[in-house]
């Protein structure tokens, strides 16, 4: 057994690392961990000192859109080599996980999108970031908030426009819809919330004229989250709280948050954050041009605008990111100095949404250890991260743009 010693988790029991809590990790002959331990503060175990580093599982991203000039709404069976080409640039990422993101289009592309991306889950191999159920962000949005999705697609929400839909596409994490993003407050709403979570599907409030009051009736009918808070969706002021305000006072309810700076200002970021510590997840709200040079590209028929990893279209609509998901973390941490909570809002956060329920230590036995992250923080205070089994051959950190 080869044991890690001095590190500490990335989890959710802020309690516990206040109180300087330490691990001890157990690693059998295969290479996966096999102990989890704590040990008590200022208490000393052999084995390879991790000098109080954290240790995690990989991302999961609950919002990413495509990559590699991949835009997931149009996929078709020829895109399967570079979907998987995509995959393992996410795993290379640190990314453990997606639910591929279809933006409002044709129902017949989401059901074909929905198809190709059924037959790259059942390929999974090593190596390659895995496929979970589809996220759907849209069509049933408000068309005063819908933001970069094309109007002429939009729908008012039915149970019968969603049966055309998905109709044959089972729910669930692990199925092919994971999560639906609609506007509550439209009429026929209700009835299509009530049966997307009969299926097992999460329902998220994103591009929403929701008001407070409207906000709060969604969340009683089980909408359990917010697409990337504060942008689609009316702000948080002291007279009109909105979709965030209500939010924040659900316990129940979890917060999108895209952490690049241009989405939300770092000071509101920090503020979501201290406000709901183990309820923010880190989102990317990646576009097809992840992984690709800056510069014009194409999404469906317009053109897409990348500079610094932002992406707008031409009329200057901001329409998402470049960006890793990892970025993300260490920009939120640099902002607000919370660190656990920061990596585990990529990490553990998105995994809770999703439904598990373990606490981290249990999540982590029978994880190869190449397969989580190690975070630690340089000399000048920047959060980085690595694969456990590459820093034994002598790697240092993967580096990420600095914070802005």
């Amino acid at each position: 057994m080869r044991w890690l010693t001095n590190l500490r988790l990335a989890g959710d029991d802020p309690a516990r690392a206040e109180a300087g809590w330490r691990w001890r990790v157990g690693v059998d002959d295969d290479g996966r961990i096999a102990r989890v331990r704590p040990t008590t503060p200022g208490s000393r175990a052999a084995g390879e000192d991790w000098g109080g580093d954290w240790l995690s599982p990989g991302g999961v991203d609950l919002q990413i859109n495509g990559g590699l000039g991949l835009a997931f709404p149009e996929l078709t069976s020829g895109d399967l080599p570079r979907l998987e080409a995509l995959l393992e640039l996410l795993w290379r990422d640190g990314v453990d996980a997606i639910c591929p993101t279809l933006v409002t289009c044709a129902p017949e592309a989401l059901r074909r999108a929905l198809a190709v991306l059924a037959e790259v889950r059942r390929r999974h191999r090593p190596g390659r970031c895995r496929l979970l159920g589809a996220h759907l962000e849209g069509p049933f949005l408000a068309p005063e908030r819908r933001g970069a999705h094309p109007a002429q697609h939009l729908q008012a929400p039915s149970r019968a426009a969603l049966e055309r839909l998905i109709a044959g596409f089972a729910g669930g994490p692990e199925a092919d819809v994971a999560l639906v993003t609609l506007a509550p407050e439209l009429e026929g709403a209700a009835e299509v919330i009530a049966a997307l979570r009969t299926a097992g599907v999460v329902v998220c409030l994103g591009h929403s004229g929701a008001n407070a009051a409207q906000a709060r009736r969604a969340f009683a009918q089980g909408v359990g989250m917010l697409t990337h808070s504060f942008n689609a969706m009316a702000g948080l002021h002291h007279r009109a709280p909105g979709p965030v305000g209500e939010a924040l006072l659900e316990v129940a309810v979890t917060l999108g948050l895209i952490a690049d700076g241009v989405h939300v200002d770092p000071t509101m970021a920090v503020l979501l954050q201290r406000l709901a510590p183990q309820r923010v997840v880190i989102v990317s709200d990646a576009l097809a041009p992840y992984g690709l040079a800056d510069g014009h590209h194409r999404w469906d028929e317009r053109v897409l605008l990348v500079e610094d990893g932002s992406c707008r279209l031409e009329d200057g609509t901001l329409a998402g990111v470049t960006l890793p998901l990892l970025e993300g973390v260490r920009r939120l941490a640099g902002w607000g100095g919370l660190v656990p909570a920061s990596i585990a809002a990529a990490t553990l956060a998105p995994r809770r949404l999703l439904g598990e329920r373990q606490p981290l230590e249990q999540l982590l036995l029978g994880r190869p250890l190449a397969d989580t992250l190690r975070w630690s923080t340089a000399a000048d205070g920047r959060l980085g991260w690595r694969r456990p089994e590459a820093m034994a051959g002598g790697s240092a950190a993967v580096p990420l743009a600095p914070p802005p």
